[in-house]
C-alpha cells in the first residue's frame, strides 16, 4: 500500500468517488420518487391523464409558474402545495450535495498539491524516474519493494488507474522541462533514470540533467543502434538497452540455463539469496581489515564478489588479502537475512 503519499496527490480516492456517487444517486432517486408520487397523485385526485399529470408535476416541482391545465379541487391544491414544498427542499438538498462534491474536490486538489510540494522540498538523495511506461514501471516496482523514496515524472498519467507503489510521488509534466526537473528536486537527487521511449528526448534529458546536477548518477535507456554512444557523450553514466539485454538473456537461458537461474535468484532475492552493495562507513570496524579477517562469511554468510575503491574501477573477485578502507563499495552475495543484518550493522 502507499504508506507515505498517494500516487496522485489531490485526486479522489476510490472511497471518495464511491461516497460522491452515493450522494448523487440519493438525489436522483429522491427526485424520481417525487415525480412518480406527484404524477400518481394528480391522476388519482384530479383524474388527469398520465401525460397531463406528469406535466403538472414537472411545472410544480420546477416552480416555473405555468397555469393549471384545469381548475383543481381543494384536495388537489393542497397536494400541489405539499409537492412544491418537497420539490423546493429536494432542490436545495441536491444543490448543496453537488456544491459540496465540487468544493471538496477543489479543496482536496489544493491541499494535495501543497502537500506534494512540501514533500518534494524535503526529499534528498532520492531517485527520479522519467516516464512510467513498461520499463519505468519495472523500475518503480523494484524501488517500491526496496522502500526507497522516488519521484516519477509522467506526462500521460492515467487518473483512472490505481498504482500500488510505496514511497512514490508523481509529478505530471514533461521530463525534459527544467522547471519540472527543479520541482522534482534534481539538484538534491541521487539518481535519474530516463526511460522515455524517444531517443532524442533521452539525449536531451541527459544533457539537461547533467547541466543541472554534475554529481547526479544518470541511467538512460537506448533503443536504437548507436544510441549508447550518444547518451554517454551527453553525460549518462550508464546506458541500458532493453532489447539487447533481453536478447542476451534469452540466448544465455538457452545455452546456460542453470547460470541464468542462479543470477535471476540472486538478483531478485528468490530462494533467500541476494546480491547487494554496501559502502564502508566512517569509523567502521571493518576498516583496515582484509576480507579474511572481516568475518563476512562467518557472521553474515556473505561473500565479496567485487570491490570498488574511491576513484578506481571495480575489482571483480578480490583476493582474500584485499584490505577494506573507508568509503569502499563492496558487492556481496549471500542469504537475504544475512545481508540485511550486515546493512543494519554498518549503518549503526
Amino acid at each position: 500500500m502507499l504508506n507515505d503519499y498517494p500516487f496522485r496527490p489531490g485526486e479522489e480516492t476510490l472511497s471518495d468517488r464511491m461516497a460522491n456517487f452515493r450522494k448523487l444517486f440519493t438525489v436522483i432517486l429522491a427526485l424520481a420518487m417525487v415525480v412518480v408520487v406527484g404524477t400518481l397523485g394528480f391522476m388519482l385526485l384530479e383524474g388527469m391523464s398520465a401525460l397531463d399529470a406528469l406535466y403538472m408535476t414537472v411545472i410544480t416541482l420546477s416552480t416555473v409558474g405555468f397555469s393549471e391545465i384545469s381548475p383543481m379541487h381543494p384536495l388537489g391544491r393542497i397536494f400541489t402545495m405539499v409537492l412544491i414544498v418537497f420539490g423546493v427542499s429536494l432542490g436545495a438538498f441536491g444543490a448543496t450535495a453537488i456544491g459540496q462534491i465540487i468544493l471538496e474536490g477543489q479543496i482536496r486538489q489544493i491541499y494535495g498539491k501543497k502537500k506534494m510540494e512540501t514533500k518534494l522540498k524535503k526529499m534528498s538523495g532520492h531517485h527520479i524516474i522519467a516516464g512510467l511506461g513498461r520499463v519505468g514501471r519495472q523500475v518503480a516496482e523494484e524501488f517500491s519493494k526496496r522502500k526507497v523514496p522516488f519521484v516519477v515524472i509522467e506526462k500521460k498519467a492515467d487518473s483512472d488507474t490505481e498504482y500500488d507503489y510505496t514511497g512514490l510521488v508523481l509529478l505530471r509534466g514533461e521530463a525534459t522541462d527544467e522547471k519540472v526537473l527543479q520541482r522534482a528536486g534534481i539538484e538534491r537527487a541521487r539518481t535519474l533514470i530516463s526511460t522515455l521511449p524517444d531517443e532524442a528526448q533521452n539525449v536531451y534529458l541527459t544533457l539537461t540533467a547533467r547541466a543541472m546536477n554534475k554529481d547526479l548518477h544518470i541511467i538512460a535507456r537506448a533503443d536504437v543502434e548507436g544510441g549508447e554512444k550518444k547518451l554517454m557523450r551527453a553525460g549518462a553514466d550508464y546506458v541500458v538497452s532493453p532489447h539487447v539485454m533481453g536478447g542476451m538473456r534469452m540466448a544465455h537461458a538457452s545455452l546456460r540455463p542453470n547460470v541464468v537461474d542462479s543470477v535471476h535468484m540472486a538478483t531478485l532475492g528468490d530462494g533467500g539469496l541476494s546480491i547487494e552493495e554496501v559502502v564502508i562507513p566512517t569509523e567502521c570496524r571493518l576498516i583496515g581489515k582484509n576480507l579474511i579477517d572481516s568475518r563476512l562469511k562467518e557472521d553474515y554468510g556473505a561473500t565479496a564478489i567485487g570491490i570498488k575503491k574511491p576513484g578506481e574501477k571495480m575489482t571483480i573477485a578480490p583476493t582474500p588479502q584485499t584490505v577494506l578502507d573507508e568509503s569502499d563499495t563492496l558487492v556481496i552475495i549471500g542469504p537475504t537475512d544475512g545481508l540485511e543484518r550486515l546493512s543494519d550493522d554498518l549503518s549503526v
